[in-house]
């Protein structure tokens, strides 16, 4: 989704913005991107409740105004809050409705940046209260409150649409970093503050992530042999009774753009097999995640960063990376911990591309 000099995404050619301007002539996919839902749910809108355009060029093509569009903020703003759409779009067009919640996205709590942090490029963070209402999104690029938005009302095409869009202008990288993590973060803390209702849009969220996130990995080949100079792949895991996989899908599609071999096993990796793969592949390194502390075994990491093959004279071992929250506060001396997913993306590659 691209932004305008005024901040304003996806204007099309003939609108204008800025203060007192009048945005006018709209298209029906320029303001689906605007307000984060699809282009058919804007025409059902339209043919169910009258929450239509009051322009049609030439009598069928739409043409939103200003007027148009803060009544559709106003219906999305409702039905985001779970009022049902026909009273949401009373509502919206003035008349009495029994119940209109009142918070804005703006009043809610902004969600602490956590870039900066060991193991920040986690997903599904589901620490810290918000109130009802809304998703608590904070200062964030416009992409997130649009995919926040088709989240919460479980609006599939339209998350599909603006994660492939996020990640085509961005890359993957910034488009994890920046879009989809403090969208997520948002919706887990929705899920902690609100009794689990909101526990459908973080697995919605979560299935169309990990499908772009797929979708953006190309499965690479033997790179090198284990007693062979050449390194071997880069081997991810989670750690025994560790389900989180989203990070290390994330850092598998990364990998894969700059042409980097991986072996993805997913999610509680049994330590016996993960032993066994790391003697099998001869990997350059092993990213181990750990989103709680309880999982994070520094045991079972020395052992990975000990192992040696190779012919004699010429052993090699693994460089591993600890990845998650879970390894905050450990002793991790000789071992990788990335603050990003760029951070872990580039010290990676670097393997395969620097010195040595």
């Amino acid at each position: 989704m691209s932004e305008s000099p005024s901040g304003s995404p996806g204007e099309s050619p003939g609108e204008e913005s800025g203060d007192g301007a009048a945005v006018a002539g709209l298209t029906t996919g320029a303001v689906a991107r605007r307000l984060g839902v699809s282009p058919t749910t804007l025409r059902s809108w339209d043919r169910r409740y009258g929450i239509g355009p009051a322009v049609r060029s030439d009598g069928r093509h739409r043409r939103w105004t200003r007027q148009d569009v803060a009544r559709l903020e106003t219906m999305c703003r409702l039905t985001a809050a779970g009022v049902p759409p026909a009273e949401a779009a009373r509502a919206a067009q003035g008349e009495p409705a029994d119940t209109a919640p009142r918070a804005t996205a703006s009043a809610m709590p902004a969600v602490p940046a956590a870039q900066g942090e060991p193991g920040a490029w986690r997903a599904g963070d589901r620490g810290g209260r918000a109130a009802a209402g809304p998703l608590p999104l904070g200062d964030v690029r416009q992409e997130c409150r649009g995919l926040a938005r088709a989240a919460v009302r479980l609006d599939a095409p339209a998350v599909q649409e603006q994660l492939a869009r996020a990640v085509e202008e961005h890359g993957l990288t910034v488009a994890w970093q920046e879009v989809i993590v403090p969208t997520l973060h948002a919706v887990g803390r929705k899920w902690a503050s609100s009794g689990d209702r909101y526990v459908e849009v973080e697995h919605l969220l979560s299935w169309h992530v990990s499908g772009t996130l797929h979708r953006h990995t190309r499965p690479t080949g033997r790179y090198g042999d284990v007693d062979a100079g050449a390194p071997g792949p880069v081997v991810l895991a989670c750690v025994p009774g560790e389900q989180h996989t989203l990070p290390l899908e994330a850092l598998d599609a990364g990998l894969s753009e700059l042409g980097v071999p991986t072996r993805m096993f997913g999610a509680a990796v049994p330590a016996e097999a993960l032993i066994a793969a790391v003697g099998r592949l001869g990997p350059a390194a092993v990213v181990l995640w750990a989103q709680a502390r309880s999982s994070a075994s520094l045991p079972l990491a020395q052992h990975v960063a000990a192992a040696q093959w190779g012919v004699k004279g010429a052993r090699r071992q693994p460089l591993v990376m600890l990845a998650g929250p879970g390894w905050l506060g450990r002793a991790t001396h000789g071992m990788a911990r990335p603050n990003t997913l760029g951070d872990a993306v580039d010290l990676l590659a670097g393997l395969y591309t620097g010195p040595g």
